[in-house]
């Protein structure tokens, strides 16, 4: 057989290969029909499948509506769509006159019912607020407009915007065509965090309670509630400065404190040859300076409830945490803010390692402190302060923030964490404690009994020894 033919021959094998594979090819599409029916092709097979696909789309339709009656029925009204029916059967069943009738009226206040539910109000809804962030016990407000761009007057209506856990109502009164209507709220401000408010929705229900259909009208608007800071002392004067003012003993070769002069060792830089000197001893002599630090505050908050004996005490020590890094963020200094990690309930071990809050801006600090919660499976204050030691270099101050539930030996444990170059202040939030700051197991103590007593420990900074 020539080459011609032999490749005529391949490609009609080839062809016949192709068409025999082809009915192969809706294999997938039609497995549902082989697990239902197998290789079964008759009328009686095509009747069992068509059976169960409308089965599945029947059954489909009905969830959806199921879950659209959910939505729209209340109670009384699935007391209505069993009674009717009941009472029908029953009252034509037996002939009792007043079951038809009580049916029959049923039947007619649920046609109303729905009656209520059709349609749409032709408003425009929208929500803002006057301030995304506030502090504390500030005045946070909501604004909802209600504008109707028809010429028509839409008539008035009750609006629902949640508050956090709560429901502000609103009455709108009518408006007329082209004509917008304002109403504001007050939004809580008691605690700190974060506040959804919205979306405003519309509810539309008959007066017997039967069926109500709530309509949304705006997205949820955010509100960050800031912890309370209070403007603390620079962290160049006061306590932070008389910590960091001392001298270290490490001494380099190039510094900026001049310390004293040595003899020329080979890798000595040349330009710190003092020429005075050398020529009065007549040998080369070089500076030598006192080797410096540049600071690095630490604020370690930790976030274990064991550590704190109230919420106020919590409250507190987020507040002080924040006054201590929002300060050392103006003031240009290099700050990190830490806080305890949270171990998941079902963990193997825990979880020895601190979050890290955002340090780039006092806004952006702020924003993530009203955002911490104290929390079972937290790192207490030990463990964190043994974190921070680790993976933190360079610490020049350690500001350690707990409640009165941690003693003086797990503050002295948690101090002991630290290089004995590190100045630790262990800041102790109790209410009920005297303030002031004083000396004790060998650590820097400042008792704090509300937010102010902060900035007067950090001015007395001669009062540690």
């Amino acid at each position: 057989m020539s080459d011609p033919d032999l490749r005529a021959s391949t490609s009609r094998e080839s062809s016949r290969e192709t068409r025999s594979d082809a009915p192969d090819a809706p294999a997938a599409s039609g497995e549902a029909r082989t697990r239902l029916v197998g290789s079964r092709t008759g009328v009686l097979a095509d009747a069992v499948v068509t059976v169960v696909e409308s089965a599945g789309r029947f059954g489909r339709t009905a969830a959806r509506a199921g879950r659209a009656a959910a939505a729209v029925v209340m109670g009384p009204g699935w007391v209505f769509l069993l009674l009717i029916p009941a009472a029908f059967v029953a009252g034509y069943l037996f002939g009792w006159i007043e079951l038809v009738i009580v049916a029959w009226a049923a039947l007619v206040l649920a046609v109303v019912a729905v009656v209520y539910l059709v349609g749409r109000s032709p408003a425009e809804v929208s929500l803002a607020l006057t301030h995304h962030r506030v502090v504390v016990g500030e005045t946070a407000q909501g604004v909802v407009e209600v504008r109707n761009p028809r010429r028509r007057r839409i008539l008035g209506s009750t609006l629902e915007v949640p508050v956090g856990d709560g429901l502000a109502e609103l009455v709108v009164p009518g408006i007329r065509g082209g004509r917008a209507h304002s109403q504001s709220f007050t939004v809580p401000t008691a605690r700190r965090g974060l506040v959804r408010i919205g979306p405003v929705r519309s509810v539309r229900a008959d007066p017997i309670g039967l069926v109500r259909r709530e309509l949304i009208w705006s997205p949820t608007e955010e509100l960050l509630i800031h912890p309370r800071t209070v403007t603390a002392p620079s962290t160049s004067t006061g306590l932070i400065h008389d910590l960091e003012g001392q001298t270290t003993r490490d001494l380099s070769a190039s510094d900026m404190a001049f310390h004293a002069l040595r003899e020329y060792q080979p890798g000595d830089e040349r330009r710190f040859i003092h020429w005075k000197s050398t020529a009065k001893t007549g040998t080369y002599m070089v500076r030598q300076f006192e080797q410096t630090r540049r600071s690095h505050l630490v604020v370690a908050l930790s976030l274990a409830p064991g550590d704190f004996a109230t919420v106020e005490e919590f409250e507190l020590g987020v507040s002080v945490a924040a006054s201590l890094g929002v300060r050392a963020i103006r003031d240009g200094r290099t700050v990190s803010v830490v806080v305890s990690t949270i171990t998941p309930p079902f963990a193997k071990r825990q979880t020895l390692s601190v979050r890290h809050l955002a340090t780039h801006t006092p806004m952006r600090l702020l924003d993530e402190m009203a955002l911490v919660e104290p929390a079972s499976g937290a790192l207490p204050l030990r463990d964190v302060a043994r974190v921070v030691a680790d993976e933190v270099p360079g610490i020049s101050v350690a500001f350690l923030v707990c409640g009165s539930s941690v003693g003086i030996g797990r503050l002295r444990a948690a101090a002991t964490s630290f290089p004995a170059n590190v100045e630790v202040v262990a800041i102790v939030c109790d209410p009920e404690s005297e303030p002031g700051l004083r000396r004790a197991a060998g650590i820097n103590l400042l008792q704090v009994g509300f937010l102010d007593d902060l900035r007067t420990g950090l001015a007395r900074g001669a009062a540690v020894a």
